[in-house]
């Protein structure tokens, strides 16, 4: 990836609705040029998909929390993931470093429906605990 891929996917990001020929004025190249190196990185897998960011609120998920995950002995990522991928709450999970064996990140509509979701969570026979920490407000996003 040379400095005008990095120019494009930086537009890209911004706005993925830009039209190449846009996109081209930015970085210097025609609207034909800026299609084939988009294409390119797509094929390449560079550019893994387009899509579109909803506001939670919008779609009736206003709670958000971080939650940390211990298990009891020794449980492999994918078991991790089989867990996880059954709580439709469950946003992004990813196994960390420390004392906890992942990191989940939980979206609900109501404490009350994060707390049912974490019961579902706790409840797995690989799950020793969890600790959670609700956001108040968010103050970067990328």
């Amino acid at each position: 990836m040379d400095p005008v891929d990095a120019g494009i996917i930086e537009r890209l990001r911004a706005n993925a609705r830009a039209g190449y020929g846009d996109i081209g004025e930015q970085v210097g190249l025609s609207a034909s040029a800026v299609k084939r190196r988009v294409d390119r990185m797509v094929a390449d897998g560079v550019i893994r998909g387009f899509t579109v960011r909803v506001d939670p609120r919008i779609e009736g998920s206003v709670i958000e929390a971080h939650v940390e995950l211990f298990c009891r002995g020794t449980v492999s990522p994918r078991a991790l993931q089989r867990i996880l991928e059954g709580v439709p709450e469950v946003v992004e999970a990813g196994t960390v470093t420390g004392e906890a064996d992942a990191i989940v990140f939980m979206r609900a509509r109501d404490v009350g429906a994060l707390e049912e979701a974490l019961e579902r969570v706790r409840t797995a026979a690989s799950v020793d605990h969890t600790r959670s920490a609700i956001v108040l407000s968010k103050l970067i996003t990328r």
